[in-house]
């Protein structure tokens, strides 16, 4: 049997040239390459042992995919796939124990008092390009665990809390009582008379969130990074990608909310931002502060927080009992409670969520998108906008996932990772993950990513979406309703 190629992750990831991502005009332009033979697909799932790198081709993994052609398959007595089936391709696993690359913690001082928590993995890496993740609200660096020990493994990995959020919520009380003997440990933060000198002009907003991280990739990595962004992180990873797209080598937005922010922007709309009261600045006004105190007191419950979670995450079996224990350590910090109501009264950015993807596609800077398709509030049909915004932008559709697909499918994320970063750093010598069939650009196609977790073997769909989008598929997409596959496999 004539074996044609092997891929120790099952990933295929043939992709287009950068060239195409960042000045063609859509996924169809992968069409200019020379066609390629027919293969049928093997899939086989061995046994390793000792330390597994993703990146060493010396070493055996635990999934191998063997492609041979169609004539040595038929010859072999394989079945041709039938009709309307759709292609199964074994993916790996999460690393465990010893396979896991080592997670170290830091602080770093950005400004007087304000000191930003983060965490990396993989910087002994040196050659390998740097991944900086973003956090949504609400969560922290522990959301990305599961990317900081598997990815790691082959590149530098970082992720960080957003000042206000996480553990980058303030060491002091940014507006103390005046009342001596008021403060107690289980007073509020932030609901005092006078703010402190260093909390003067602190709003929580995406404006300094988007500084935060410019500053941070610029004295803490020290080098242009891949940003992957998960609902409010994919906000900020626009953001900053549109602002300094000099730091910024690609973004992953993973089910980005596309808005953030109730009020006008000073810079933007001075006279606007004038009729409101209140910025989300310290000390918080009194009306304010008995408002937060309602909405505090019913959102920190552990009860509504296990609802959420419940909420976001489409398949129940995941285990969340460490993202709902530190998400329920966050609350109790008596910073909290006026961080959340500096973030909900703060201004929106300076520039929107769609303006920051069209200076993006302008400036050249790729765009990927993964997005849970059971997200019941980002749905999908927001992930479409953007492929149809820059339609070179690959969009890979996963079910079942929810809000938070990194932490419900780290495997299928970390797989479509992987293929994408390798496409950016060959300079599209090796193909994104599912277009290794040039036609697939155009059309479209659907797989189902099978992996072992906790010795069980699960499935998920991921459908990528070609450079034609049928009205039918963002229909479906924003009523949530399944569709058929855009492309039978064949192979």
């Amino acid at each position: 049997m004539e074996v044609v190629s092997c891929s120790h992750s099952c990933s295929a990831l043939h992709q287009t040239p950068r060239s195409v991502w960042r000045r063609g005009s859509g996924l169809g332009l992968g069409h200019a390459k020379p066609p390629r033979p027919r293969r049928s697909v093997i899939l086989c799932v061995g046994t390793t042992s000792g330390t597994s790198n993703p990146g060493d081709s010396s070493k055996v993994h635990s999934t191998q995919g063997f492609y041979v052609s169609d004539m040595d398959a038929t010859l072999q007595g394989i079945p041709s796939r039938k009709v309307g089936e759709v292609e199964k391709v074994m993916i790996q696993s999460l690393p465990e124990g010893p396979d896991s690359s080592p997670i170290s913690t830091g602080l770093w001082e950005w400004k007087p008092k304000l000191t930003v928590y983060y965490e990396r993995s993989g910087t002994e890496n040196r050659k390998a390009p740097a991944v900086l993740f973003l956090p949504g609200f609400g969560v922290g660096t522990f959301h990305f665990e599961k990317q900081l020990k598997d990815l790691g493994r082959d590149h530098k990995v970082w992720t960080l809390d957003f000042l206000g959020q996480g553990m980058s919520l303030p060491c002091e009380d940014p507006a103390p009582s005046n009342i001596a003997g008021e403060q107690s440990e289980e007073a509020f933060w932030g609901f005092g008379q006078d703010s402190q000198p260093w909390a003067e002009e602190l709003v929580y907003s995406v404006d300094l969130w988007q500084n935060q991280v410019q500053h941070f990739i610029e004295e803490v990595i020290r080098e242009p990074v891949y940003i992957v962004g998960n609902s409010l992180g994919g906000f900020v990873a626009m953001y900053l990608a549109a602002s300094s797209p000099h730091l910024v080598k690609g973004v992953t937005l993973l089910n980005a909310t596309p808005f953030w922010g109730f009020f006008p922007n000073p810079a933007t709309s001075p006279r606007l931002s004038k009729i409101f009261p209140w910025s989300g600045t310290f000390p918080l006004p009194s009306f304010v502060r008995k408002l937060t105190e309602a909405v505090w007191q019913k959102i920190s419950d552990p009860r509504s927080i296990h609802d959420i979670l419940k909420q976001v995450y489409a398949d129940h079996s995941t285990n969340v009992d460490k993202v709902f224990s530190r998400i329920v350590e966050i609350t109790q910090h008596p910073a909290a409670a006026a961080s959340f109501a500096s973030i909900m009264f703060a201004p929106r950015g300076q520039i929107s969520f769609q303006e920051a993807v069209s200076r993006c596609q302008s400036q050249g800077v790729p765009i990927s998108l993964m997005y849970g398709r059971e997200d019941p509030w980002v749905r999908p049909i927001w992930g479409i906008k953007v492929k149809q915004q820059v339609p070179e932008a690959p969009y890979y559709e996963i079910s079942p996932a929810g809000h938070c697909p990194h932490d419900e499918v780290p495997e299928v994320i970390n797989y479509l990772l992987r293929g994408w970063l390798k496409n950016l750093e060959s300079e599209g010598s090796i193909d994104l993950p599912f277009l290794e069939e040039p036609s697939y650009a155009e059309h479209g196609v659907s797989k189902e990513l099978e992996f072992v977790r906790e010795g069980s073997r699960k499935s998920v769909s991921v459908r990528l979406y070609g450079s034609k989008i049928s009205l039918w598929s963002q229909l479906s997409s924003f009523f949530n309703t399944p569709v058929s596959n855009s492309r039978v496999v064949s192979r």
